[in-house]
């Protein structure tokens, strides 16, 4: 499943944000692509939204946590396997 998200982390030098786009999502995890060094280990937060396309109603926004736990070079960009820990939806009316 492709989809654009926004990354954020707390790094060394402050908060990063960074926009990427989906290459696989589950449960349990995602794998993504992004123009960013991000480092295994660290938490990030982000938001995905499930177009009206897939859940047959509206848009559905889901902020989750997760972990990065693999980095690698893709075509120019960064690879990027993180574990999601937690998640939760947001309110219909949540900016994304």
């Amino acid at each position: 499943m492709t989809l654009p998200l926004t990354i954020r982390a707390n790094g060394p030098n402050g908060g990063i944000e960074r926009t990427g786009q989906t290459r696989d999502v589950s449960f349990r995890g995602l794998y993504f692509l992004v123009d960013a060094d991000f480092e295994p280990g660290t938490p990030i937060e982000f938001v995905l939204t499930l177009p009206r396309e897939i859940t047959m109603a509206g848009d559905v926004h889901i902020r989750c946590f997760a972990q990065i736990i693999r980095v690698e070079p893709h075509n120019g960009r960064k690879g990027v396997a993180a574990r999601i820990e937690r998640y939760e939806f947001l309110p219909a009316t949540a900016p994304a």
